[in-house]
């Protein structure tokens, strides 16, 4: 474009026009594809108002002969095209129009990109998914599961209706009658949703189920049944060898796709793991770190109480098994540890039970989703996104959990283990001789910014009372034991988390970490922080019996923003603790004792870069004095990162249960003749 085709006193406005309009999409690109930040609902409609009000000037622009040089000669074809076709690809990329239809075009992009962020923005309130019908599998038991179903009926004044589960084992002929479950009454008042117990089950057994009407007449949905197997009796002192599924935080369409509002690619990639296991070769490696203050890359050494063949085993860039294929370990169940569903990003869209419900019907209705629910048992815990960002519950039930926690409680919380108390959210389970407990980190926390740091609390006092129990309780009746946080309890996050995490509650936290030192085999599980991190936290004692190691998992997003760029994670803590080691000073002399300070806390790996990120973690204990745990990190569909552990071992002690040890064969028999695998217990 060139000044002398415009009155000078147009150019100030034109340059502002083109300054709005390029910051327009600069803005618009980051909030639909890197971070969609609040801000950026006022921002980006005032950067298109300026650009748009700029736009009656470039019909102000002076003639010019486009094909004359300054002294009035004719300028060569060619040279003319050439410079033209220049022109017109940074006009458009700075927004510098000089023709009317430079002027259209660059209009029409701006108008298109504002018109997908309001497709992001509102398409979760004029899609709300009130038609969607649904059955998932929860919480699973040796002896039962929990079935969930959605079956609105279509006609308006419909007012209830009546759902069968129909059941049977899943080795069954195609013939073989089904076995009545219970019936499922289904109204408007819990958005047709309701939650079952299926019982009478037998440990360790694959089964199936569909839905019927009270005529017993199979209903449309689902196409075909849905299959599960019940866990293993806890009571028998036998050897569990199985794989979970941890992650957290997602959003449907982020980054966000045109045309693509139902997506959730997480769970996309998580089904085409599920079903296509990677190929892992076992090579000699090092623990890549990036450094929480830059992006510089160094190498740390496995330490030999985590491999003790000091190698990280090499990944593969495919996932080529089946979930089928011999050999493959099953993966039992899913642990989603909050942010499903995001109340107030980009825009809060208020505190109502109609608007907590949409944001859970959409995610239902994903097409992604439904891949891995309906053949995957999926067990919750909420986080802040829940209800509003950093939600403080203060243990009265703050505004808005009444709305928010209705909506969690229909969708999600029936479907998870019954915790000791109705309507809490805080329970344990286990599966064989692998024990878990689930916390709640919002409905009971008390602000970080008020009262005397010692006073703060995090858990409650009835909910950390009970942890505490349930921790004395497996300390020898369960090999491994997981604690599953939403909130990160390391302290070595920064920023936000200095004070949303367990870093605000540094007494209780302290206290609580003490205890699960004298606890073998306790590992932490938790998401938020939109990153992985593996942590590792040193007993004050040197390691031994009543001393222990704990680590942490934290495994974020699903599906959802990573930060790139910053990143805020320290490397390790500044508190220290001695640990002695032997040094060998030459071969001649015996090795000698020197003392070292080694972090209290401190990173093993950390990964913050990916939109889609889950960890699986494989348990092994057929060797109860050699348990191992394999953690293994997916990062964009790809796998990133393996952790093998040589576990504590643990004597458990001895417990009594028939249930697993009865053949197929006479679990049919006994079957028919009515006597229930509960009468063997």
């Amino acid at each position: 474009m060139s000044e002398s085709n415009y009155d000078h006193k147009f150019l100030w406005p034109l340059y502002f026009g083109a300054i709005a309009s390029t910051l327009f999409r600069i803005f618009t690109y980051l909030f639909l594809r890197v971070v969609p930040a609040r801000l950026c609902k006022y921002l980006l409609p005032g950067l298109y108002l300026a650009y748009t009000a700029t736009i009656p000037i470039a019909s102000l622009r002076l003639p010019s002969p486009p094909d004359a040089k300054q002294d009035g000669s004719a300028a060569p074809a060619t040279t003319n095209k050439t410079n033209n076709n220049r022109d017109v690809v940074w006009e458009l990329l700075f927004s510098l129009p000089t023709t009317r239809l430079t002027t259209i075009i660059t209009w029409s992009i701006n108008t298109l990109l504002l018109l997908f962020a309001a497709d992001f923005v509102f398409t979760p309130v004029i899609d709300s998914a009130t038609d969607v019908t649904f059955t998932r599998v929860g919480a699973v038991y040796p002896d039962a599961v929990k079935v969930v179903v959605r079956y609105p009926l279509s006609h308006a004044n419909a007012t209830e209706r009546d759902v069968l589960i129909l059941w049977r084992p899943a080795t069954a002929a195609a013939a073989e009658p089904w076995t009545d479950g219970p019936t499922l009454r289904l109204d408007p008042e819990f958005d047709w949703t309701n939650t079952t117990k299926l019982t009478k089950l037998w440990p360790s057994t694959e089964y199936e189920y569909t839905l019927a009407d009270t005529n017993r007449t199979i209903l449309q949905y689902p196409a075909s049944p849905i299959r599960f197997r019940t866990f293993p009796d806890e009571r028998l002192p036998t050897a569990s060898h199985f794989r979970f599924v941890v992650s957290s935080c997602l959003k449907p369409n982020f980054p966000y796709a045109p045309f693509k509002n139902g997506r959730i690619k997480g769970f996309d990639l998580l089904a085409d793991y599920l079903f296509n296991e990677p190929t892992i070769v076992d090579t000699p490696g090092t623990v890549a770190f990036v450094d929480a203050s830059d992006n510089a890359t160094e190498s740390l050494q496995v330490d030999a109480r985590i491999a003790a063949n000091g190698s990280e085993p090499a990944v593969a860039n495919v996932i080529p098994a089946t979930l089928g294929a011999e050999g493959v370990v099953p993966t039992e169940f899913m642990l989603f540890l909050g942010d499903f569903i995001y109340a107030d990003i980009p825009v809060y869209h208020g505190d109502s039970k109609h608007a907590y419900r949409r944001l859970y019907r959409r995610n239902y209705n994903s097409p992604s989703f439904r891949r891995v629910y309906e053949r995957l048992p999926i067990i919750h815990t909420y986080d802040d996104h829940e209800f509003i960002n950093n939600y403080v519950g203060h243990s009265n039930d703050t505004p808005p959990f009444e709305n928010a926690n209705d909506a969690f409680r229909i969708y999600n919380a029936d479907g998870n283990y019954d915790p000791r108390v109705p309507g809490l959210h805080y329970y344990d389970f286990r599966y064989g001789n692998v024990a878990f407990f689930v916390m709640d980190t919002r409905r009971y926390r008390s602000s970080p910014f008020t009262g005397e740091a010692a006073t703060r609390t995090m858990l409650g006092e009835a909910q950390l009372s009970a942890l505490y129990e349930w921790l004395g309780k497996v300390n020898q009746t369960a090999t491994f034991k997981f604690i599953v946080t939403s909130v990160p309890f390391t302290s070595l996050w920064t920023h936000d988390a200095q004070t949303d995490s367990w870093a605000g509650y540094a007494s209780e936290r302290a206290s609580l970490l003490s205890a699960l030192h004298t606890v073998p085999n306790v590992y932490l599980l938790s998401g938020d922080r939109h990153e992985f991190a593996a942590i590792e936290f040193n007993p004050l004692r040197e390691v031994g019996p009543g001393s222990h190691i704990v680590r942490e998992f934290s495994t974020s997003p699903l599906s959802m923003f990573y930060v790139p760029l910053v990143r805020t994670l320290r490397r390790a803590s500044e508190a220290v603790v001695p640990r002695t080691r032997l040094r060998i000073v030459d071969e001649e002399s015996p090795p000698e004792e020197v003392v070292e300070e080694v972090p209290m806390e401190r990173v093993i790996k950390y990964l913050p870069i990916g939109n889609y990120k889950w960890s699986t973690i494989e348990i092994d204990t057929r060797n109860p004095e050699h348990p191992k745990l394999s953690l293994e990190v997916v990062i964009d569909g790809k796998v990133a990162y393996n952790l093998p552990i040589d576990a504590t071992s643990v004597k458990l002690k001895s417990s009594t249960a028939l249930g697993s040890m009865v053949p197929d064969s006479l679990k049919d028999i006994l079957d028919r003749v009515g006597i229930s695998p509960n009468r063997w217990f």
